[in-house]
C-alpha cells in the first residue's frame, strides 16, 4: 500500500531513518507544506508547525496528523475533526528528557551555573555568588502528569520533599503529596511547571500567584510559555521576590523579550525533548504509527 508521509519540522537523522524503514514515501520539509499536503496521507509535526484550518484546507487524502512529542496545542483539533483527520501524539517518548532538563535547570538556578559561566566569559570572578543546595528543599510540582511525576521521582532521590497540585482527576502517587494550588505556592522553595496550555492555566503564574510564594522562590518552566505572565515574572525576578527562574518555553520563539536583561533568569531554546534518546523514541513511535496505517 502506497502512503505519502509529510514531515513538516526538523527531525534528527535516527528518527528519519526509522520512518524511512516503513517504506512509506517520506517528504521531508517540503518548500510548500500546503501544496505537499494536497495528496498526503499523514502529516508529522513537532512544536514549530501550526496545523491550521487553512494549512489542511486543500488536503484530499489526509487521514492523520501525528505530533512528535507532548501536547497538541499547535494543532487545530476542531478543523481536523471537521475533515475527518485523526490526531495523535507521542506523550511518553520525551518524558525523561524533559524531566532531566527540569532538574538540570534547578541546579543551574540554585548554584548559579549559567550566571557564573557568563560572568567568567565577561572577566568576572563571582566567587561570592550565594548558592543553595537542593537537598532538604521543598519542590512544588504543578501538573502531575507523566513528566511532572518523573521530575518528582528524580527530586525525591536528591533528598527533596515533593508537594504538588494537579487538577481532577488527581493521579495516585506515593511520590507527591498533593494539595491545593495556593498551598503549593505558599510552601514550595522551587516550583516546576508541567501543565498544558488551557484557559485555566494561561498566565497562572502572575503577580497574584507570585505574591503567595515564598520570598526567594525559584521558578522552572519546561511546559508552555503561556502559563507565565512575563511582566509579573520580570518584576518578581528584579525585586528579588523570585530568587531565580529558568525557562525552556516562551510566548514567542525564538525569545527576544525583556527577561534577557536579568542575570537571575536562565534560558534554553525549547530543548526539553532534544536528546538523542528522546528523538529515537519519538521516531520509533511515529514509525509504528505509520506502519500500522500501511497494513
Amino acid at each position: 500500500m502506497h502512503m505519502k508521509v509529510v514531515i513538516a519540522d526538523d527531525m534528527q537523522e535516527k528518527a528519519l531513518e526509522l520512518l524511512k524503514e516503513t517504506r512509506a514515501e517520506i517528504v521531508y520539509k517540503p518548500p510548500s507544506l500546503k501544496d505537499a499536503l494536497e495528496d498526503a496521507d499523514i502529516l508529522i509535526v513537532r512544536s514549530a508547525t501550526k496545523v491550521t484550518a487553512d494549512l489542511i484546507s486543500n488536503s484530499k487524502k489526509l487521514k492523520l496528523v501525528a505530533r512528535g512529542g507532548v501536547g497538541l496545542d499547535n494543532v487545530d483539533l476542531e478543523a481536523c475533526k471537521k475533515k475527518g483527520i485523526e490526531v495523535l501524539n507521542t506523550p511518553g517518548a520525551s518524558t525523561n528528557s524533559v524531566a532531566e532538563l527540569a532538574i538540570g535547570l534547578m541546579f543551574s538556578c540554585a548554584r548559579n551555573i549559567a550566571r557564573s559561566t557568563h560572568g567568567i566569559k565577561e572577566g568576572k570572578w563571582q566567587k561570592s555568588l550565594p548558592g543553595t543546595e537542593l537537598a532538604g528543599k521543598t519542590l512544588g510540582v504543578i501538573g502531575c502528569g507523566k513528566i511532572g511525576l518523573a521530575v518528582a521521582e528524580k527530586a525525591r532521590h536528591l533528598g527533596m520533599h515533593v508537594i504538588g497540585y494537579n487538577p481532577p482527576p488527581k493521579p495516585v502517587s506515593s511520590v507527591v503529596e498533593l494539595m491545593d494550588l495556593d498551598e503549593v505556592y505558599k510552601r514550595a522553595d522551587i516550583i516546576s511547571l508541567h501543565v498544558p496550555i488551557h484557559p485555566t492555566t494561561e498566565k497562572m503564574i502572575n503577580a497574584q500567584s507570585i505574591a503567595k510564594m515564598k520570598d526567594g522562590v525559584i521558578i522552572i518552566n519546561t511546559s508552555r510559555g503561556q502559563v507565565i505572565d512575563e511582566d509579573s515574572l520580570y518584576d518578581g525576578c528584579k525585586s528579588g521576590k523570585v530568587r531565580a527562574a529558568a525557562l525552556d518555553v516562551y510566548w514567542e520563539e525564538p525569545y527576544k523579550g525583556k527577561l534577557l536583561e536579568l542575570d537571575n533568569v536562565c534560558f534554553t531554546p525549547h530543548i526539553g525533548a532534544s536528546t538523542e534518546e528522546a528523538q529515537a523514541r519519538i521516531g520509533g513511535e511515529l514509525a509504528t504509527i505509520v506502519s500500522s496505517r500501511m497494513k
